[in-house]
């Protein structure tokens, strides 16, 4: 083909046969010194991105560099180097390799990992011992708790007690109660006594008798009302067992009725702890378990006790269960709505695979450890937890026996 010279620059003019001319003899300079450069370990995909670059080809050659992650979170990926955004750690180039099922394993060079100062431990078998350690309220035994009142309504014309607080023995006088229907019962009664000889006179006694127990009146006073011949006006109210007065809702000349509750007595010689107990933590929990406790006011004392009774709801809001404990408490020490440090003994589990805690990363999804895979290589792997001791954690699955996992780094 021959080419027309014009005065005007334009298609097929001696400048665009220049510049073609140009363009070839720079692309066969490249491809020859690319042929001739001495290889290095990415001398392929350096001397094709160098030879067989956009202008030649006309598109874009994809990129052959492996792309960066960080190797604390292995989420955060980068087609480029830079910091990861979380902890600012310097992000390294990653390799897959066919073995890990596509998870991404992350090569260090020695000096960066000298400079991050990683930490690693081995996963090993061992025994934890199951405790919890929390925190209760002493509160009173509700089966040694005891509410006091009136079989029958009337006026209280004295009490015994003053306040709230007060210790009552058992079959203390609490006060003096005046009830028409008592004194009534105490007619019949004495009728009923007066008729000694008549048929049927010792089934009719027992039945007056029965209906002044009935109605509260202790065994003292009905043989006493027996033995004189004549009624009481008042009858003692007295006290079932002893303990603590926690309630009082009587005072002199009160008109009380069945209903009214005129006296609560808590027995402190035996109390209960009530503590809450996190949703992991209650695989093992069961009632007879050994606990301990300790009190703030007492300090160097424990107490030993057990389980009384797990409850069978948890608290929606902070998802923990309630556990109530029982203590022997003789000496009364142990004073409601107290706060103690519990500790409940569960036993040792032996033979159980134990990791490090701080080798743990909580995503809030999943738990995930760094696993060292030995030249440097890591990779993340995510495991299940289970009970844990101190700062051990024992692995349920995704670790074995001997695998190596990173437990710190800057």
């Amino acid at each position: 083909m021959r080419f027309r010279h014009s005065g005007v620059p334009g298609r097929g003019s001696p400048p665009a046969i220049f510049l073609c001319r140009v363009t070839t003899v720079l692309l066969l300079c490249t491809l020859l010194s690319a042929c001739n450069r001495t290889p290095g370990p990415d001398a392929p995909s350096e001397a094709l991105e160098d030879a067989l670059g956009d202008t030649a080809t006309g598109h874009a050659v994809k990129h052959l560099d492996p792309r960066y992650v960080c190797p604390m979170h292995p989420q955060i990926v980068r087609d480029e180097p830079g910091n990861c955004p979380i902890c600012g750690m310097d992000l390294v180039a990653r390799s897959l390799e066919p073995d890990t099922g596509g998870r991404p394993v992350v090569t260090v060079r020695g000096e960066v990992l000298q400079s991050m100062g990683v930490r690693t431990g081995r996963v090993e078998k061992g025994t934890l011992w199951q405790f919890i350690r929390t925190v209760g309220r002493v509160d009173y035994d509700e089966t040694r708790m005891a509410h006091v009142h009136p079989r029958a309504e009337g006026w209280m014309e004295r009490v015994s007690l003053r306040a709230e607080g007060d210790h009552v023995r058992r079959d203390q006088l609490l006060g003096d109660l005046y009830s028409p229907e008592i004194l009534s019962a105490q007619v019949d009664f004495l009728i009923a006594l007066e008729r000694d000889g008549k048929a049927a006179t010792e089934a009719r006694i027992e039945k007056a008798r029965n209906r002044l127990r009935l109605l509260g009146v202790t065994e003292a006073t009905i043989q006493r009302i027996e033995k004189r011949m004549e009624t009481q006006n008042t009858v003692p109210v007295t006290s079932p067992q002893a303990g603590v007065v926690t309630m009082l809702g009587v005072r002199d000349g009160m008109f009380v009725t069945p209903q009214k509750e005129i006296v609560t007595i808590a027995d402190l010689s035996r109390v209960w702890v009530l503590v809450d107990v996190f949703e992991f933590q209650i695989d093992w929990l069961r009632e007879g378990l050994e606990t301990e406790i300790t009190v703030p006011a007492y300090p160097g004392r424990e107490w030993e006790g057990k389980v009384d009774y797990i409850y069978p709801d948890l608290d929606p809001k902070s998802r923990t269960l309630r556990v109530r404990l029982a203590f022997e408490n003789p000496q009364e020490l142990l004073k409601a709505n107290m706060f103690a440090e519990v500790i409940i003994y569960g036993g040792p589990r032996r033979d159980v695979l134990v990791i490090p805690r701080e080798a743990i990363i909580v995503t809030g999804e999943r738990e995930s450890v760094v696993k060292a895979l030995g030249e440097g290589r890591f990779e993340p792997v995510d495991v299940i937890t289970g009970m844990r001791e101190g700062g051990n954690v024992e692995v349920l699955q995704g670790l074995a026996e001997g695998d190596e996992v990173v437990i710190s780094g800057q």
